[in-house]
């Protein structure tokens, strides 16, 4: 691949085929995988992404809003879409899509009916969201009887499946609870098929619920982090590939003076003579202003150069004294080697964050 010219995003989908095998390779042969594009599928690109995994045969995809289920339509992808927290605004546009509801208390519940009802559906699929822990969104056990009432007091819609989401399937010190929740879900499972005499398919696992609970994998898995390339731990994420590589150039070299100062509000104040480069990426871009005063890095000919003084909306300005660099070099912000991980750990955030803030600005790379 040539050098960057500018600050762009690579985004390598050969990485991206071989994290989801990985995570295939951990399921039973008739358990389905669900793959997460919300958000621009993680900071990444959904349509190109979304369409590669569809080449690869996944059996769903889920997003977390109706407008963006509906890019996916738009951008060709015929497989069922999830919406995993929809609104009634866009209950319409759900029906007139062809995506699949994730309906998670009494008002979604009874407005989607409604409208389903009104536009004369039959067995529309729907997916209940049952809360085991995690406290978010959705039902409890005890709603189970209520539904049941409404739903078959109307042919409209018919529950395609049932699921809850893990708290904290990446943290073994959490196991105790992790076990409690799987209980708790399978608890339901039953009560559900019990009170509506038929059990639609379940779903509990993210990626850290298929690397940690096969138990938990159930009739399908969801994977979102895992597929761009991170697992949960320093063990698991040796096998997987991070897809993306955040890349900029140095626009200008500077060299400081003892005393002088660099960026927006005198925050770094040189101790002495130093040399600095000006970077074309901020946090209009996505990298905050938590990674400034020292705490975030680049890398530049292989050597760390840390961001000093605030990050601005444009540009970083980074520490390159001992870096022997020009402009015009190329900067990695991050990539397979310099994860997303280490430089979101600096910043005592997630790489989650980091990688979900990309703004849609920054120009995106396919390598097929």
């Amino acid at each position: 691949m040539p050098k960057a010219q500018e600050t762009v995003l690579e985004i390598d989908l050969s990485s991206l085929k071989h994290n989801f095998e990985y995570l295939k390779s951990k399921l039973q042969k008739n358990t389905k995988f669900l793959a997460v594009v919300k958000a621009f599928a993680y900071g990444n690109d959904a349509d190109e992404i979304a369409i590669y995994l569809q080449n690869l045969e996944v059996d769903y995809f889920a997003v977390a809003y109706t407008s963006e289920g509906v890019a996916l339509r738009n951008a060709g992808i015929t497989k069922p879409i999830l919406v995993l927290h929809p609104l009634p605004a866009g209950f319409d546009s759900i029906i007139e899509r062809c995506l699949e509801p994730s309906l998670y208390n009494d008002k979604v519940l009874n407005e989607f009916l409604e409208i389903a009802a009104a536009k004369k559906q039959k067995n529309y699929p729907i997916h209940l969201k049952f809360n085991t822990g995690l406290n978010r969104l959705g039902f409890s056990e005890i709603d189970i009887e209520s539904i049941y009432k409404r739903l078959d007091a109307s042919k409209a819609i018919k529950v395609n499946s049932i699921f809850s989401h893990l708290a904290a399937s990446e943290d073994l010190k959490e196991k105790e609870f992790t076990q409690y929740q799987i209980r708790s879900f399978k608890n339901i499972s039953e009560k559900f098929k019990t009170v509506f005499g038929y059990q639609p398919m379940l779903h509990l696992s993210n990626t850290s619920g298929i690397l940690n609970y096969p138990e938990a994998h159930l009739d399908m898995v969801r994977s979102g982090i895992g597929l761009y390339g991170f697992g949960n731990s320093d063990q698991e994420n040796k096998n997987f590939r991070p897809i993306a590589a955040l890349k900029s150039v140095i626009s200008q070299i500077h060299h400081i003076e003892k005393g002088e100062t660099v960026g927006y509000n005198r925050a770094y104040k040189s101790v002495g003579f130093m040399k600095t480069a000006t970077i074309p990426i901020g946090h209009a871009d996505g990298i905050g202003r938590q990674y400034g005063k020292e705490k975030g890095f680049v890398v530049i000919n292989g050597h760390k150069a840390h961001i000093i003084g605030n990050v601005c909306m444009d540009m970083i300005m980074v520490n390159i004294t001992d870096i022997e660099c020009e402009e015009g070099d190329e900067v990695i912000i991050f990539d397979a080697a310099h994860t997303a991980e280490n430089l979101a750990s600096a910043a005592s955030t997630i790489s989650y964050e980091l990688i979900t803030a990309i703004s849609q600005r920054v120009k995106r790379i396919i390598k097929k």
